[in-house]
């Protein structure tokens, strides 16, 4: 079973981006879940949101589990969430900055000793570029797909395109450049 763990802050579109991967994979016909867990319920709020993708019947609907991936799309809580928490050895953080890996880990001490497995990427610029808002969502997919490779960015892409159906035609492509350009330029 492949889960991943969000950390973002409400508004972020985090749910929205765990329930547009779920939407996603589910068309391949894999098991699927994907679900958030609100402290505060206000916007700006730090939550969690959760994917959880197998190929059998998932059981399981705790949020407790053991993160293949943490996806961290507000660059702050990767200094105050507990992103580690249940790590595996193999476990993969995609963080949200503008600063370098190398600069980063050593702010960071939860991080020391996991440099190869943690990628960069800023999210939050690339968002505000290309769709004119800061919601890093669709940019962290992007990055997930470059860092896993669980689908071709372009089947990715156009599959995303079909989730984002009910939006403007401008909004979606402004979409579809981010996620290229986080796919791009994740490190």
């Amino acid at each position: 079973m492949l889960e991943i763990r969000w950390h973002s802050r409400a508004g972020q579109g985090a749910v929205t981006g765990a329930k547009g991967l779920g939407s996603v994979i589910a068309k391949t016909g894999k098991q699927v879940q994907a679900f958030a867990f609100y402290g505060s319920a206000k916007r700006g709020a730090s939550m969690t949101a959760y994917n959880r993708i197998d190929d059998q019947p998932i059981l399981n609907h705790e949020k407790y589990m053991r993160p293949d991936y943490v996806l961290i799309i507000d660059p702050g809580l990767a200094f105050t969430d507990n992103i580690t928490a249940n790590e595996k050895e193999t476990t993969k953080y995609i963080i949200t900055t503008h600063l370098s890996k190398e600069e980063l880990i050593p702010l960071i001490p939860a991080l020391k000793g996991r440099e190869d497995r943690v990628f960069v990427v800023d999210c939050i610029t690339i968002a505000t570029e290309t769709i004119g808002r800061p919601i890093p969502n669709t940019p962290m997919l992007g990055a997930l797909m470059k860092v896993d490779g669980m689908f071709d960015i372009e089947y990715f892409k156009e599959a995303m395109q079909k989730e984002l159906k009910k939006l403007p035609q401008k909004v979606k492509d402004a979409n579809m450049i981010a996620i290229q350009r986080a796919y791009d330029e994740v490190r």
